[in-house]
């Protein structure tokens, strides 16, 4: 006769450790607040203490450590430093019990709670849920878990939507902030509004005249690194990317450009540059300024014109290579002669004169020279203005009429949706109909091809359009300057230079021609 005999397990299948064995279960606590706030640091120091005596009176628990996150979103675990560390350590068979106070707690997002809870349970490790009274190894766990994680995700979601909305009505109805600790010159007022610190604010100037003197921001880092300055951290070293922001910031005009970039996902907090998605609101005069508008302005407009000269600009050019050779169309740059007798002096020449097969047979011209031939060809070019600002007003409207290159913008985007959107037909119709693979593969690269030029004409054409607005503001800063400048210069003057010549080109003939923001040609000879 059959006999079965039933042999009672004697390992327990989740926390693997003996069934019957009095081994204490190695036990973790894990606290989390998520500002950084007087009121949370003493809830954060309450549940780290809480913990530590709540896993030490359990006769059953021997004490591991509080994990601890402060100040930390829980939204992903991805910046969490205590709680991936908890994991890493209940994974690598330290810890048998995590307890923490709630499912929002351990994660706002349903995909992360869940996930975790389940690697942890592979491992042998279980989590107890205080205010839910949810045990992990519960077999009705992972619906409570789910329903409870939901719940605690479309919490954050309304959350963040609330703090979004609080943001966006602060911006429409102007109000300015900014990240003072980081943000060079200013500081908070008692009204709340940004008030300028002089010191810092001396800085900001003194990067500005840098600039606009024919330095590059790399340089200006080495100048403010030498004279010890510090930067907006408080650090000795700067970088060029602090210098660029600092440039070509707003509210160093006293405006403020609001809401630049947003959250696309309040789950991985992802933020992206604002390119039209959302509305923006400019404010002006918002705030004390620390540099002129009409400074800012040729900031500015002195930016995109080095952008347009490449790897042509150098730093060390006081003319701010705007000196031109006609014969190989190479930027002039200085030379020292007789560097090391009493007849030193600087001489500027074309940087590409020996460098070719050729050598190009423009002069060689001394600073005196050059100043000398602007400031005449500048007296001839104030010397009716009211038909210069005539004519600077004809070519300013026929710049600021973005009609034909917004259309060509329009007509490209729809070109590249519907691309898009055959890429995403062939791909459906793919995975839907046995599809020969070499037919489907040809269509799919051509069709991808296709998205790429696409999107390159549109790169192209967005660039086009910027560089037109920067034509029109450098032609508003050029009338602007020309307006309220003497109609006769008598010496050198650095502002005219930057402001209203485009570009100075050196003939064979000795001569220099001076071209003009708002297109004037002026020629004048050195004999």
């Amino acid at each position: 006769m059959l006999k079965v005999t039933k042999i009672e397990p004697t390992i327990n299948m989740l926390t693997h450790l003996p069934k019957y064995a009095a081994a204490k279960r190695r036990t973790a606590g894990y606290a989390r607040v998520s500002t950084d706030s007087d009121e949370q640091f003493t809830s954060y120091e309450a549940q780290v203490d809480y913990y530590t005596k709540y896993i030490e009176r359990n006769p059953d628990w021997e004490f591991v450590k509080v994990y601890a996150d402060e100040g930390r979103t829980a939204v992903n675990t991805k910046r969490r430093d205590g709680f991936n560390q908890m994991v890493e350590d209940a994974l690598n068979g330290k810890i048998d019990l995590i307890i923490t106070k709630s499912v929002s707690r351990f994660a706002r997002n349903t995909v992360d709670s869940l996930v975790t809870i389940r690697k942890l349970k592979d491992a042998g490790v279980e989590c107890y849920f205080e205010k839910e009274n949810i045990y992990t190894f519960d077999s009705k766990c992972e619906l409570m878990l789910t329903i409870m994680s939901s719940i605690a995700q479309e919490e954050s979601r309304s959350i963040s939507e609330n703090v979004t909305w609080g943001h966006r009505k602060r911006f429409a109805d102007g109000k300015v902030s900014m990240s003072y600790k980081q943000f060079l010159g200013y500081e908070k007022g008692e009204d709340g509004r940004p008030r300028i610190v002089e010191k810092e604010a001396e800085t900001v100037r003194y990067i500005y005249r840098l600039f606009l003197d024919g330095k590059t921001p790399s340089g200006i880092c080495r100048r403010l690194e030498e004279e010890q300055i510090k930067s907006p951290t408080g650090k000795d070293k700067w970088s060029t990317t602090t210098v660029r922001h600092i440039l070509t910031n707003e509210k160093y005009k006293g405006d403020a450009l609001l809401q630049k970039s947003f959250t696309v996902d309040f789950l991985q907090k992802k933020v992206k540059k604002n390119e039209g998605e959302i509305p923006q609101y400019y404010v002006e005069d918002s705030h004390p300024a620390i540099i002129c508008p009409e400074e800012w302005e040729r900031v500015q407009v002195e930016i995109e014109r080095r952008k347009g000269l490449g790897l042509n600009y150098s730093g060390d050019n006081r003319f701010q290579s705007k000196l031109i050779c006609e014969d190989c169309g190479g930027v002039y740059g200085p030379k020292v002669w007789h560097s090391t007798d009493k007849y030193k002096r600087q001489i500027w020449q074309c940087r590409k004169k020996f460098s070719g097969d050729s050598v190009c047979g423009t002069p060689t011209l001394s600073t005196e020279t050059i100043q000398s031939l602007f400031i005449r060809a500048y007296n001839k070019a104030m010397a009716d203005k009211i038909r210069l600002e005539e004519d600077t007003r004809l070519v300013m409207s026929l710049w600021s009429d973005y009609t034909v290159i917004d259309r060509k913008i329009r007509h490209t985007k729809c070109e590249l949706d519907m691309t898009a959107e055959a890429i995403r037909a062939a791909i459906h119709a793919n995975a839907s109909i046995a599809l020969p693979q070499d037919e489907y593969n040809e269509k799919y690269i051509k069709l991808e091809e296709k998205y790429t030029s696409i999107m390159s004409r549109l790169e192209r054409l967005k660039e086009s359009r910027k560089q037109q607005e920067s034509k029109v503001k450098a032609l508003e800063l050029f009338l602007n300057t020309a307006l309220n400048s003497d109609s006769v210069l008598e010496e050198w003057n650095e502002t005219a230079w930057s402001v209203m010549i485009d570009t100075a080109v050196v003939n064979n003939d000795r001569s220099i021609t001076f071209k003009f923001y708002n297109g004037t040609e002026i020629t004048e000879s050195l004999n």
